[in-house]
């Protein structure tokens, strides 16, 4: 049964979290941005974009953050989201910020796209 103390994070927040790796069984702690709403949290469970440093190789579908200093991040940063997870809302660190509206829309629209 999920823990109703869990902390509880909103669409768009940015958080930092043991990000689980798709090509190994490890972690690694990174930013990414909650693309779930409260109702699922209230299961104990979050859904996440993973975000990684404008300095990597672009994917398909990468979205440049244009504000870096709201989300809290120290460099400049893209959301991948082709990368998505599924976590225990109690395994996010913090919060470090928050997706501003115009990036968070384009968010919804790649998300919405991979999913057909």
């Amino acid at each position: 049964m999920p823990n109703s103390d869990i902390a509880r994070f909103d669409a768009f927040d940015v958080v930092i979290v043991p990000f689980p790796s798709s090509d190994r069984l490890a972690e690694k702690r990174r930013p990414a941005v909650v693309i779930s709403n409260r109702k699922l949290s209230t299961l104990g469970l979050t859904w996440l974009a993973m975000i990684t440093s404008a300095d990597n190789p672009a994917w398909p579908g990468d979205i440049q953050i244009s504000d870096p200093k709201v989300t809290g991040l120290p460099a400049p940063s893209i959301v991948r989201p082709a990368k998505i997870a599924c976590i225990e809302s109690s395994r996010i660190l913090r919060r470090a910020g928050r997706l501003d509206r115009t990036t968070a829309r384009v968010v919804v629209q790649h998300v919405r796209g991979l999913l057909g």
